[in-house]
């Protein structure tokens, strides 16, 4: 039969579900079938649904009493709310509005993901729902498998649909059909409720410095925007408490990371760490971000798995960058772990301000575009000796500009010039005088010739580049605070100054020479080589060696990169001599696809004592993880230091997911020693039950595979 018509269906609605003319809302009835008898007795059947108030309610048969207010349900019934919760039963009896009521043999289902099967399901007032005699899991149960991995079976459970929380009452968690814990009572997060008050997934840590340890976090939610993670971490050589703080606000957040340690390992010695990050939006498109770093002991981070740096920072800074202009004021405090800086950690400069403002403008008699800065820099020491505690001011100003222009035959021109000064103050050094200050003028010349083949399928690129320039530096040398590290690479070819900072710059006459080729298949790959070198008049005596620019003429720089589909990706860097030896050699390969993920770089750099490396690197790094099936992965990690002929790091980890339980178990050895730290071996193992807060889903196994 037909449904009715719009007109008895309005009347339907107004009899059976306006239980007061005060509470009447609108809803909607469809059904095959729809009696009226006398009594105000409704029946509706034949593919029964009723919407009302965000409840859809389906079943085969309803039958409407107006005088006792009440709905007779004949199932099987489904009952979808907000469609978060669904509830499916034999028989129900409710009120006309659907708020209350009980439905028998039903089962109920949370966010797609959490089960609760009871004998009787109460609703009451719209907001909760009271289940009896209750078995309830995240595992997928199929036919003639009725026994999940794992079940909470309670005497009675109420779920809070407002504050979206479970209260089991006489709870015992099951394994199978195996009772292994049993709780009076228990409160978790229903699945949809990602922030709740609660105790997070406890993990086992095991290490040779510390022996069989348990943390367990407990969540606290401070508002909608704001929250506490305390996480005790006890083992028979240390009581640690670690905590974790976090807050959103409308222009920005912070997160502060901190732990407290009384252990064996040092005796009587309060051990602790500080870790945070912030960032802010203000006033006139300014930006404010923060970073702090602070231990106790140099160890600590390492013994406890906190962190591997071997140099904690903390930096206040304020920027603004528009179209045309640049703001930047920061202050940086540095701390070292490594050991061969520890005991001169007094003498390093751990205090650094700095301060730039540049302006870019386009002037109209010249063309082209440039730019002006001024700013300044201050570095400091915490030792008051002579020379070891030396503190430099620096005020600085400059000015550039350029012009390119693409000529007839392609080729494109590039000329500029450039002003540089800087005045220093210098205190706690007797060998430098107390003023002093330099000017460099820079005059440069680029010429390039992008050659571009499109005769074959795939376009291919040719461009040779030269470059000419020349400076001078008048005044004095000043201390170098911020250009000690130098690299050479493609990047930086053809540079004014291949220096990283501004207390040393390139000067006398020099050239940069290099060719690069590219080609781009439309298949998916590409590939590209680059080739340079850069050659003077006469040796600055400004690099070292190990830098790969020493001398008149600098080694050879070759690199080279392949792209594949975005799977593969791989970079070669290398610096060679005319006679071919190598001074630095750097490569770096990944792969991404369904099942494998593999990282890996390989260094090999000669000593530099100008950079406090006395030794040869040469070191391997990998990381890799491959997933065996949609629900097992594995993970290797692997550093090994050839120059030493020995590994320093290695790590191994397994994982397994599905929709209801998380496996994660790893194990890693730390092999380096020295007078701060020691060489330790972890265990860690993590199990997680999915449906309570967290999202298990993605894994969710078909019953085939059970």
């Amino acid at each position: 039969m037909a449904r009715p018509f719009l007109p008895l269906r309005l009347a339907v609605l107004w009899l059976a579900l306006a239980a007061a003319p005060a509470a009447a809302q609108v809803a909607t009835l469809l059904a095959d079938n729809v009696d009226v008898s006398a009594g105000q007795v409704i029946t509706a059947s034949g593919n029964v649904e009723v919407l009302f108030e965000g409840t859809r309610l389906r079943a085969s048969k309803i039958v409407y009493d107006a005088g006792a207010g009440e709905l007779r349900i004949e199932g099987p019934i489904t009952l979808i709310q907000d469609e978060n919760m669904t509830v499916v039963a034999d028989a129900a009896t409710l009120d006309a509005d659907l708020r209350n009521g009980i439905m028998l043999g039903a089962r109920m289902v949370l966010d797609q993901q959490l089960q609760l099967a009871a004998g009787q399901i109460s609703r009451v007032g719209g907001r909760y729902t009271q289940l009896y005699k209750t078995r309830a899991t995240s595992c997928r149960v199929c036919a003639g498998k009725s026994v999940p991995m794992w079940s909470i079976r309670s005497e009675k459970v109420i779920h809070d649909q407002q504050e979206r929380q479970l209260y089991f009452v006489g709870a015992e968690l099951m394994v199978g059909n195996l009772p292994v814990l049993r709780l009076p009572r228990l409160r978790v997060p229903d699945p949809s409720n990602r922030r709740a008050t609660g105790f997070l997934v406890p993990r086992m840590r095991t290490t040779s410095l510390l022996g069989t340890g348990l943390k367990v976090p407990y969540f606290i939610t401070l508002g909608d925007s704001a929250d506490i993670t305390l996480t005790p971490y006890l083992s028979p050589k240390t009581t640690t408490v670690e905590l974790r703080y976090r807050q959103a606000f409308r222009s920005g957040e912070i997160e502060f990371n901190t732990a407290l340690t009384s252990d064996d390992l040092r005796p009587g010695e309060p051990r602790a760490y500080l870790t945070g990050t912030g960032a802010f939006s203000l006033a006139r498109g300014y930006e404010l971000g923060f970073d702090i770093g602070l231990t106790s002991d140099p160890a600590y981070l390492l013994d406890y798995g906190y962190s591997g740096t071997d140099r904690l920072q903390s930096d206040l800074t304020v920027t603004r960058t528009r179209a045309d202009e640049y703001v930047l004021g920061s202050v940086t405090a540095l701390q070292s772990l490594r050991p061969s800086e520890l005991a001169i950690q007094e003498q390093l400069p751990n205090l650094r301000g700095e301060a730039l403002y540049q302006r870019r403008f386009f002037p109209r008699l010249l063309g082209g575009q440039g730019m002006w800065q001024i700013g300044a820099q201050a570095h400091a020491r915490a030792s008051t000796a002579d020379q070891l505690g030396r503190d430099v001011l620096r005020l600085g100003a400059g000015l550039e500009w350029s012009r390119a222009q693409v000529l007839g035959n392609g080729m494109v021109a590039r000329a500029g010039l450039s002003l540089e000064a800087a005045a220093y103050s210098i205190a706690q050094d007797s060998t430098y005088p107390r003023q002093m200050g330099f000017i460099i003028p820079t005059l440069e010349a680029e010429l390039r010739w992008p050659l571009v083949s499109t005769a074959s399928r795939a376009p291919q690129l040719l461009e040779p580049v030269l470059q000419l320039a020349w400076s001078r530096d008048i005044g004095t040398t000043p201390p170098n605070e911020d250009s000690t590290l130098v690299e050479f690479d493609e990047g930086n070819l053809t540079a004014l100054s291949r220096f990283p900072g501004e207390d040393r710059a390139e000067r006398g006459l020099r050239a940069a020479a290099g060719l690069r080729w590219a080609r781009y298949d439309p298949a998916g790959w590409s590939i590209g080589v680059s080739v340079g070198r850069v050659m003077r008049a006469a040796d600055p005596g400004l690099f070292s060696r190990a830098s790969g620019l020493d001398g008149r003429n600098s080694d050879w720089l070759v690199a080279t990169g392949v792209t594949l589909d975005d799977r593969l990706s791989l970079s070669a860097r290398g610096l060679f001599a005319d006679d071919f030896s190598v001074t630095r050699a750097e490569t770096r390969i990944s792969w991404v696809s369904e099942r494998l993920d593999l990282a890996s770089s390989y260094s090999w750099i000669l000593p530099d004592a100008a950079e406090n490396r006395p030794d040869l690197t040469s070191q391997l790094v990998l990381s890799s993880g491959y997933r065996f099936t949609r629900y097992w992965k594995g993970t290797l990690e692997m550093r090994y230091d050839f120059a030493a002929n020995r590994a320093t790091r290695a790590g191994l980890g397994l994982s397994y997911r599905n929709e209801c339980i998380g496996l994660d178990l790893s194990l890693s050895r730390r092999y380096t020693s020295s007078t701060s730290v020691r060489p330790t071996t972890d265990f860690n193992l993590a199990v997680s039950i999915n449906g309570f807060g967290n999202d298990g889903r993605a894994y969710r196994r078909p019953c085939a595979a059970q």
